[in-house]
């Protein structure tokens, strides 16, 4: 495979070609690949809805749109979400036209399509290929719809209906696309085998050579404690502390497992909005609502030895990794975080819920162990297995993060492959 990227990479070293990236939170996704077909001697232009985006990056023209008008007050709710994508998709579809007519027209198109964008585009520029980023096809059965029973769906009879209106997006995108990349085989696998020839699965990325183990790491807190490798410390990390990603098992499980470890610390990092699924009760955060749940069940002492760090920067969070003893991850059968490779990159021992995009990285008793997403009793006796046992600890670590280095490594997998996918699609323009 590395002859074949490399020979269409000289291929295309010489032509260059015009690639419009369309993403409303750029660089996002594309935060490696644009730079680098820019290196590559070809013009990129980036639209982004960031008002305060300079007008170039990494050598990536930025131009900037916005929207008009918001969502339809009492709009019929099986709509709001193809409404909300169509005004997005105006926006963008109004500035390429500005585009246009100062005489940009684009060799190939790079499209997050999942918030509406790109829509139209192919109304502005019809021969300009399109490829888009194939990151979820909703199901209404077997999914991370129906998943928690915690959280029911609140319309059962219409929720196939509703969930259907969700997915216009994704299928309009499909009779314009030219190609598909999805970063897993889990999450490639969502979308209807009619599509799926088209999708390309090639991971963003992991730079390896920063996300690695460090046994001098350093973790200070605000309050000035320090945690070192020497201490004993469970992470748990969110975007945001909620449901779809287990914040509820995790906390369900922290009063049996720091009775059991008096000396363990536990370090949460997210915030306290919702990215997925469920709202908490109205004024309330998941943090909050899980808080009130299980403080009275632990004592003072135990309560204190928990740190919700809410959101930190990169750098901390690569500290906040090197210095766990065991790592805790669970996520509904939806997108894998890429926090769960990024731990294994630091060579964290993991505990994880064994659901589908998890099992396409960590086989249990290899790379980690994968435990039943909602039972938080094994989840509490998983880690203090884990937390008595540093042999296991220390294999699972080294090939979790070998496991990375050889399949999703930035350098020398992943953006080898992101490249010849998008100079692919510029060959056949």
């Amino acid at each position: 495979m590395k002859s074949i990227v490399i020979l269409r990479l000289q291929e295309h070293d010489v032509f260059s070609m015009r690639i419009l990236v369309i993403h409303q939170n750029f660089p996002g996704q594309f935060r490696y690949l644009s730079p680098a077909l820019v290196k590559l001697g070809h013009e990129v232009t980036a639209m982004t809805m960031k008002k305060d985006s300079p007008r170039l990056w990494q050598g990536v023209r930025l131009v900037s749109y916005g929207v008009s008008r918001g969502s339809t007050s009492g709009i019929h709710p099986w709509v709001a979400d193809i409404e909300s994508k169509a005004i997005r998709g105006e926006a963008c579809f109004r500035q390429c036209m500005k585009m246009k007519a100062e005489g940009y027209v684009p060799d190939l198109i790079i499209a997050h399509p999942g918030w509406g964008e790109s829509l139209f585009v192919r109304e502005v520029w019809p021969k300009a290929k399109l490829g888009i980023y194939c990151e979820f096809f909703y199901r209404h059965e077997e999914s991370d719809i129906d998943f928690d029973p915690e959280f029911p769906v609140k319309d059962k009879e219409g929720n196939t209906s509703r969930i259907s209106m969700k997915n216009i997006n994704n299928l309009l995108h499909f009779g314009m696309a030219d190609a598909g990349l999805s970063p897993t085989r889990f999450q490639a696998d969502t979308f209807p085998e009619s599509f799926r020839s088209k999708i390309t699965v090639m991971h963003d990325g992991i730079d390896t050579d920063l996300v690695h183990p460090n046994p001098d790491a350093r973790f200070p807190l605000d309050d000035g404690t320090v945690f070192t490798r020497n201490d004993e410390v469970i992470t748990f990390i969110n975007r945001n502390l909620e449901p779809y990603r287990g914040f509820h098992i995790f906390m369900r499980a922290l009063p049996e497992i720091l009775k059991r470890r008096p000396e363990a610390q536990v370090l949460m990092v997210g915030g306290d909005e919702v990215s997925y699924g469920a709202r908490p009760p109205a004024g309330q955060s998941w943090r909050q609502r899980l808080t009130d749940e299980v403080r009275p069940q632990m004592d003072e002492q135990a309560w204190n030895r928990i740190h919700f760090l809410g959101r930190i920067p990169y750098d901390r969070f690569i500290a906040f990794l090197q210095v766990s003893t065991v790592h805790v991850y669970l996520t509904y059968p939806f997108v894998l975080s890429w926090s769960l490779l990024e731990a294994m990159s630091t060579g964290c021992a993991i505990v994880a819920s064994d659901t589908g995009p998890v099992r396409e990285v960590i086989s249990s008793g290899e790379t980690g162990t994968l435990i039943d997403f909602f039972d938080n009793h094994a989840l509490a006796e998983e880690v203090c297995a884990m937390l008595d046992d540093p042999e296991r600890r220390r294999v699972y670590g080294e090939r979790a993060r070998h496991f990375v280095r050889e399949r999703y490594d930035l350098k020398r997998i992943c953006l080898p492959g992101q490249l010849a996918w998008a100079l692919n699609l510029l060959q056949r323009s």
